[in-house]
């Protein structure tokens, strides 16, 4: 039984009142109703098909050889590449150009996988790391990479090596300012940039020799 004070009143902690409780209900009832068509409207667009009609034909030219694809036009370079064409050295990390795990070549030069449409892609050259190899040997800026230990969990080297290979395609012989410079759109989350720019120096050597 609750203590009363010396008028009589109950001096217990007073509970919500109707008009609270009517209002918090409201509050509820209204939220749950937006997230209830909220998850309705996503259902409909996960839920929508894309007909043939919707695709798009297209041929893309990776490491010299051509192929001919029907893809949607919301396909990004990275997802064709892994999930339609199999070449799984490209990388997926964060998917919104931050992290540079799924670099590839594009004419020469470093970009983003993740950050560029299939259908951008057309009429480009696209070199990815299965790209830089002779048959099973491996090319001067990988054999680099693995003789200078520039790696530690390995899932950031491929892009790392794409990055370094474009650099080196457009400046054989750069500063540690421009390795700097040109791997700065790849990270290591293990911190292996010590053996990275050793890695890129060397690969500058063995690519002059």
């Amino acid at each position: 039984m609750a203590k009363t004070v010396a008028d009589g009143q109950c001096n217990c902690h007073k509970g919500v009142s109707r008009r609270q409780f009517l209002t918090g209900v409201s509050a509820t009832t209204a939220i749950a109703a937006v997230s209830g068509q909220i998850t309705v409207n996503v259902a409909q667009a996960a839920s929508t098909e894309i007909t043939s009609e919707d695709m798009a034909k297209i041929t893309l030219k990776i490491n010299g050889r051509e192929y001919r694809l029907l893809v949607e036009p919301r396909w990004t370079l990275l997802f064709v590449l892994r999930d339609r064409l199999g070449l799984n050295a490209t990388k997926v990390g964060c998917e919104r150009g931050e992290c540079g795990a799924c670099t590839v070549l594009i004419d020469d030069r470093p970009h983003y996988a993740c950050m560029m449409l299939a259908v951008e892609s057309v009429d480009h050259q696209i070199t990815t790391l299965e790209g830089l190899m002779d048959g099973e040997k491996l090319g001067p800026t990988q054999q680099a990479f693995l003789e200078d230990d520039a790696y530690q969990c390995g899932y950031c080297t491929p892009g790392q090596v794409m990055a370094a290979e474009g650099l080196l395609r457009s400046n054989p012989q750069p500063t540690d300012l421009e390795i700097a410079q040109g791997m700065s759109g790849n990270l290591c989350r293990c911190g292996a940039y010590t053996h990275i720019f050793a890695a890129v120096q060397s690969a500058a050597q063995k690519r002059g020799s």
